[in-house]
């Protein structure tokens, strides 16, 4: 089973949503750790409390400094913590579009709306003016448009009548302690999940020209050409044959570059007991921040070694577009 996944946690105030994902860290089954508690304001409240639960804290102004200077900053504090993912509980900063995209995918924020509706500020009031019968909280991912990344989850709080913004605000952060560690907690567990694993390595090998999916010796495997003729070139390998990972088998090109990965990156490939006498490697899928484009290399380079030429002649020309 791979390691809980780290994660840093972004505030500018008093932490109320941080506490409750660094409490429901604490409870067995949490697919991740909190490893750094970040502030943009020295004087954050739940800085100390952080404190007291021993979980390593970073703080820097951001005044006076450039936007992209202070994002540096908190950039570095996290990997210097070894954080794999941010979440953004109640961090008052829009980030720069660079310090998205290097953490595209691996980032979070709560938003006190039912999103796509009401991004930006003045939520609740915004709900109550356009006479909805309920306001809510999203988590989302994080992407260079504001609050505008993949919903994860969301809960739905009723508005009442005579309802003020600051009484809506008060019900919805009950519910944002109850979703924002449901849905990390979900959103993390996935890296161990056979199921969505498999999900995605399907999706990658079948988008393949002339590929489809046999079962071999129990799992599900891809071939390259004609139903009747083709050749395997990814094998699905759910913690079989001894192995302790999840992964996606795939070819290599010589048995000196399957040891070699092996022994630089053992994090990230291992030799399969029963396919790896022929020079097929294994791909680790449940470790934190895989890189899914890494993925679909491989997947594409061992269907290459395999594909009929009017299939590898297709995506060649797709590639020229």
């Amino acid at each position: 089973m791979a390691d809980k996944a780290k994660v840093a946690i972004f505030i500018s105030g008093r932490g109320s949503n941080m506490a409750a994902l660094l409490y429901a860290a604490k409870l067995a089954g949490a697919a991740y750790e909190v490893v750094l508690v970040a502030a943009n304001d020295p004087h954050a409240e739940g800085l100390a409390l952080a404190e007291a639960e021993r979980v390593s804290t970073f703080a820097l102004s951001h005044k006076g400094m450039q936007r992209e200077e202070h994002d540096k900053a908190m950039d570095q504090a996290a990997h210097d913590a070894g954080a794999e993912f941010i979440v953004l509980a109640g961090y008052m900063r829009i980030l720069t579009d660079g310090f998205v995209d290097r953490w595209a995918g691996r980032m979070l924020n709560i938003h006190p709306s039912l999103l796509p509706k009401y991004p930006g500020l003045d939520t609740h009031q915004r709900a109550i003016d356009a006479g909805d019968s309920h306001g809510g909280v999203s988590v989302h991912l994080v992407t260079s448009e504001l609050d505008a990344g993949e919903v994860l989850g969301q809960v739905e709080v009723a508005i009442r009548p005579g309802e003020t913004a600051a009484s809506l605000a008060d019900r919805v952060r009950f519910a944002e302690h109850q979703l924002y560690p449901h849905v990390l907690n979900e959103y993390l567990g996935r890296e161990n999940d056979p199921t969505f694993l498999l999900e995605k390595v399907r999706e990658l090998a079948l988008a393949l020209p002339q590929s489809h999916e046999r079962e071999s010796h129990g799992s599900p495997g891809w071939r390259a050409g004609s139903e009747k003729s083709g050749k395997y070139f990814a094998y699905f390998n759910d913690q079989h044959h001894g192995s302790d990972h999840i992964a996606v088998l795939v070819k290599t090109g010589s048995m000196d570059e399957l040891l070699d990965l092996v022994e630089a990156q053992p994090q990230a490939y291992f030799k399969p007991a029963y396919y790896g006498a022929s020079g097929w490697i294994g791909v680790i899928l449940n470790r934190p921040g895989l890189d899914w484009e890494h993925v679909s290399d491989w997947l594409e380079r061992s269907w290459r070694a395999v594909a009929p030429n009017s299939a590898t002649k297709l995506i060649d020309a797709a590639d020229q577009f």
